[in-house]
């Protein structure tokens, strides 16, 4: 059996054909994609969409239907696919001496090409579209949502781990009365939302989550969590629970995944978060035991898919003024990761969680909010 043959025959019956005419089709460029794919898998697959080899109209329908499908499952009763498709990792890849690699890789990218994706808050975190619009409807409710879960009232003190460009201790800040302080591992976004918080009582700064000080009314951390990396989940609770005041919540905003791993996928891994890993139901409770009390747990998943196509959507509007900065490869990168993303969501093979947790319970029981 060929390679096209073997490619063929993993799609067959999942509506995805090769050099069809639907919308999920794959449209092959060069005949060595087949070849590379097999070899590098995920990797294969991506770096040859990078390189122009394949298309696919709709690239979030596609793996949309590819996950839905379950293929994992072929691939896996086919030992000389399954051959070219694993990794494993016995390495702590998220020490502390490599957690600033995510912020200079990713974060640090150009705050032009977030301004340009992102709402006009600048959160780059699942927005919440339950009554929402349109983006910047959704990441406002998202903002004011984490703020009614914390209960957060004026003059708290609270802290964000991973606080990006600042955006949701300003609106906490401005809505509610906190004083914050935010922590980032990317200098561009301390640079930045240093200017958006002026004249607030926040403080944002460029420091890894190990090396926080003081203690705190509240603590969030939004879509930060995914770079932690398996080996380090107890150590992030223990750090939160010791920073934490008692009587405060801590809410835990991640992206997680349906079975517990520790790698990640390795094109995601090359090209776009770097250490980065999905944390499972499991791996959360584990370390979180004899810790906190989980006070509520919410998922939202879906709406993650609506804020990555809106993501999306803003990206390519500014395709030809980011374009001399950034490349058409980079623009193929990049579409290629928003929307494969969007696809897992979809697919419900990503969830997206909010997770709150007290120290020692609230005695009168928590209100969800929703």
């Amino acid at each position: 059996m060929d390679h096209k043959a073997i490619i063929e025959s993993l799609l067959k019956g999942t509506g995805v054909e090769i050099n069809g005419n639907k919308p999920q089709d794959i449209r092959v460029h060069n005949k060595k994609f087949y070849k590379r794919v097999l070899e590098e898998g995920s990797m294969g697959l991506g770096d040859a969409y990078m390189d122009g080899w394949w298309d696919a109209e709709r690239l979030d329908e596609l793996f949309f239907i590819i996950l839905r499908a379950d293929l994992e499952k072929k691939i896996r009763g086919n030992w000389k696919i399954l051959l070219k498709l694993l990794s494993k990792t016995f390495f702590n890849q998220q020490t502390k001496s490599r957690a600033f690699k995510i912020g200079e890789h990713h974060y640090d990218i150009g705050n032009d090409l977030y301004q340009a994706m992102l709402d006009k808050r600048m959160v780059y975190t699942c927005g919440y579209w339950k009554n929402a619009k349109n983006l910047d409807e959704a990441q406002e409710a998202k903002l004011d949502l984490v703020c009614r879960k914390l209960n957060l009232k004026p003059g708290q003190k609270v802290l964000d781990i991973g606080c990006g460009w600042g955006s949701f201790i300003k609106y906490a800040a401005q809505k509610y009365g906190i004083i914050a302080t935010g922590v980032t591992v990317s200098k561009e976004q301390v640079e930045l939302g240093k200017k958006l918080c002026a004249g607030l009582p926040v403080e944002i700064k460029f420091q890894d989550y190990r090396d926080i000080k003081g203690v705190y009314n509240h603590i969030v951390s939004l879509g930060m969590f995914e770079h932690v990396g398996y080996k380090n989940y107890r150590v992030y609770m223990e750090t939160a629970h010791r920073h934490l005041l008692d009587g405060g919540l801590f809410l835990l905003h991640t992206i997680g995944t349906n079975q517990s791993v520790e790698t990640t996928d390795a094109w995601i891994q090359k090209h776009i978060f770097p250490n980065s890993m999905l944390p499972s139901i499991k791996q959360i409770g584990k370390a979180a035991e004899e810790l906190f009390v989980m006070e509520d747990w919410h998922n939202f998943g879906n709406d993650y898919y609506k804020t990555l196509k809106a993501w999306f959507k803003n990206f390519d509007s500014h395709r030809e003024e980011l374009k001399p900065k950034y490349g058409e490869r980079f623009y193929r990168m990049w579409k290629y990761y928003l929307l494969i993303e969007a696809g897992a969501f979809q697919a419900r093979k990503n969830q997206l969680w909010q997770i709150v947790f007290s120290k020692k319970g609230i005695l009168e029981g928590y209100n969800s909010i929703r």
